[in-house]
This record gives C-alpha cells, sequence and structure tokens, in this order.
C-alpha cells in the first residue's frame, strides 16, 4: 500500500468517524424503512391522482379511492415505528427519565455545596468576631 509520502493521498481509504447517536435497533429500523417506502408510494398515488384529476381521467375516482386507503395504510406505519420503538424500550430497559442513582448523585453534590458554603460562612465570622482585638495591645 502507498503512503502518503509517496503519491500524496493518505494512505487509509476508509476513515471511521464517531456518530453522534446511536443506531437504532433492528425491528425498530425495519419499522421506519416500511413507513417511509409506504410514505412514499402513498406520496406518489396522491400526486398521480392529483394530475389525473385535473386532465379529467377515469382513473382519478379510483386514484382518490386508493390514495386514501394508502394514507391510512400510512398512518398506521408511522404509528407502527412509534409503537415499535416503545416496546423496543420498555423490554430493553432503556429509561428516558433520569434514574434514582442521578437523583442521589446531584442530592449529594448539592448537600456538598451546602457544607461548604456553611463553612464559608463560618469562617468569615469567625474572622469578623476576632478581627483586630490581638494586634491593638
Amino acid at each position: 500500500m502507498a503512503t502518503a509520502d509517496e503519491t500524496g493521498v493518505p494512505g487509509r481509504l476508509w476513515v471511521e468517524e464517531p456518530v453522534g447517536r446511536r443506531r437504532l435497533p433492528d425491528p425498530v429500523r425495519t419499522a421506519a424503512v416500511r413507513a417511509v417506502i409506504v410514505t412514499a408510494v402513498t406520496m406518489t398515488q396522491a400526486l398521480t391522482a392529483f394530475f389525473f384529476t385535473v386532465t379529467g381521467s377515469w382513473l382519478a375516482f379510483p386514484m382518490v379511492l386508493s390514495s386514501v386507503a394508502s394514507t391510512v395504510g400510512a398512518t398506521w406505519a408511522v404509528l407502527d415505528v412509534w409503537v415499535t420503538r416503545q416496546v423496543w424500550n420498555q423490554r430493553n430497559g432503556v429509561v428516558s427519565v433520569p434514574s434514582s442513582t442521578a437523583r442521589q448523585l446531584r442530592r449529594e453534590r448539592r448537600g456538598a455545596r451546602r457544607a461548604a458554603r456553611a463553612q464559608a460562612r463560618e469562617s468569615a465570622r469567625i474572622r469578623r468576631r476576632g478581627s483586630g482585638r490581638l494586634s491593638q495591645a
């Protein structure tokens, strides 16, 4: 394999870059692909029905009926993505709310901040109370 020095091109053809989001689970991705395909077909049918209606073709009425049925099917497909995602999250323990351990950590940090503020107030109060008395002699 040639190096960058000889050809001026980096030695690696493919560089993996980390992705910001994780990949969708397989069932959810399958449902999403199905929903996109069904929605695309529905949009194409609706556009075809519109053009048939504009031109006055006899195919306009059957196309409008099939577009209405496809709209119901596309809605069902999109809802299927949502339901599949929810079921996947429930079955595999993906929780979207902060867990009790996260709350516990926040509680501990809050307590540490309060203790630090109380300590700072106490040391300031001690300095004010004893300031200048010993050195005035």
